[in-house]
């Protein structure tokens, strides 16, 4: 008999046979509140009735309509409706089927557009699972291990992870930028350095934002030395965050931005966005593929970023973000084991340690697993797995958020029984 490789354990032991909005209902008829959305991605909630509608008019259609040899009106109507939420200026888009995709697209746009071979990445950042978005991910060894060699030209600078270092985070900002203008003058020159790509919030990295002050100073840095400045979106766009994208929140502008994830609802389909002046140096042929911009997910997508507007749920997602992280915050108050509370938007996190502040991912594991006793579904992150982070839908109500909060207060008391406090 066949069977799944025995590396893609779940989560959780729920066997998904539905999902309605906020929920996910097991083959057991029981329901859960899904806090997970496939880790971002069900960006309007499970099979929203919009995107739904939308697909099936489209399977009826047109299927693939493979974009290097025929254009396909869905991939026209969502040009036009993410120029109206794209940044000023990053007028011409590159589309294909994951996050891992996009960043190397992005890689490849950065290295053909400044002649530069050397990309600089941030300590704690995720970008993917294929070669070079894995050698550009310093999130966990999980991710780059036991493949080696891998890509050359990359170069890790510190990212102001404030709470790990036990700093302020001005503190923690001022390390960051001074070590990049040590890295610039000692590793990776300005001459040969393409570019930076950074999260505006790390991810599998556990959670953290930056801030203004360090993108600013990429930006500063990014414009003095002629190297470009990548925002990897993929799990912080389209309103996840409480702003549409995640940079909204610190005042800058990319030279690329990357999206994925949230963009279709559940559909695979991924990007970059550029000038069309930066796009236009990519050399003939460097970009393309048989399932990008496939008929069915940008027809998902334009519903999405219909239900996005018209639902206005970036700023519910601003508003139940507040209202989740406050709940997360009283939790930990009284749970010594939680030593941090983090996030934007309705990207957010609870970080376990043990009594000497150490990562305590054996704590996190028993919450998370207690969680799904309480009909909730969790997701962990961070170097040790030592995070549990939350991804509700936008479209989570305070209803939702509320019985999220009764859940996860019953999991820390279940989880935390008996350990050692911070």
């Amino acid at each position: 008999m066949t069977a799944l490789s025995p590396h893609l354990r779940q989560a959780t032991p729920v066997v998904a046979v539905r999902g309605e909005g906020v929920h996910l209902y097991g083959e057991d008829g029981r329901r859960y509140l899904d806090f997970t959305a496939g880790i971002g991605v069900t960006s309007t909630g499970h099979c929203h009735p919009t995107v739904v509608a939308a697909a099936q008019e489209q399977v009826g259609t047109l299927v693939h309509g493979q974009y290097t040899t025929v254009m396909h009106p869905p991939l026209r109507r969502l040009v036009d409706k993410l120029g109206e939420v794209l940044p000023a200026g990053l007028d011409s888009l590159f589309f294909t089927n994951s996050g891992s995709e996009a960043v190397e697209a992005a890689l490849r746009l950065a290295r053909q557009a400044t002649g530069r071979p050397n990309v600089l990445v941030c300590h704690g950042g995720f970008h993917g699972r294929t070669v070079a978005a894995a050698s550009m991910t310093t999130s966990g060894i999980r991710f780059r291990s036991g493949f080696s060699p891998l890509m050359s030209g990359v170069v890790v600078t510190p990212f102001p992870t404030a709470y790990r270092y036990g700093w302020d985070e001005d503190t923690a900002t001022r390390f960051a930028l001074q070590e990049l203008d040590y890295t610039l003058q000692t590793i990776s020159s300005p001459a040969d350095t393409a570019a930076i790509i950074v999260e505006p919030v790390l991810g599998e990295g556990g959670y953290v934002p930056a801030n203004r002050a360090f993108m600013e100073g990429l930006r500063e840095r990014a414009d003095r030395h002629g190297f470009l400045l990548i925002l990897d979106e993929v799990q912080t766009g389209v309103g996840r965050t409480g702003r549409f994208w995640g940079h909204d929140h610190f005042g800058v502008t990319p030279d690329i931005l990357v999206t994925a994830k949230g963009l279709a609802s559940g559909f695979p389909l991924s990007g970059i966005a550029a000038s069309e002046e930066l796009m236009s140096k990519a050399w003939p042929g460097s970009q393309g593929g048989t399932y990008g911009a496939n008929a069915v997910a940008c027809a998902a997508a334009c519903a999405t970023l219909d239900v996005v507007r018209d639902e206005k749920l970036v700023e519910n997602a601003e508003a139940m973000g507040a209202r989740l992280r406050a709940g997360l915050e009283a939790v930990a108050e009284r749970t010594p084991a939680i030593g941090d509370v983090r996030g934007l938007g309705l990207m957010l996190a609870s970080e376990f340690v043990t009594e000497d502040g150490s990562p305590d991912p054996d704590t996190a594991a028993r919450v998370q697993r207690a969680a799904v006793d309480e009909g909730l579904l969790l997701l962990l992150c961070g170097a040790w797995n030592q995070v549990v982070r939350m991804i509700p839908a936008l479209v989570i109500d305070e209803a939702g958020v509320d019985a999220g909060l009764q859940a996860w207060t019953a999991a820390v008391e279940a989880g935390t029984s008996g350990a050692s406090g911070r």
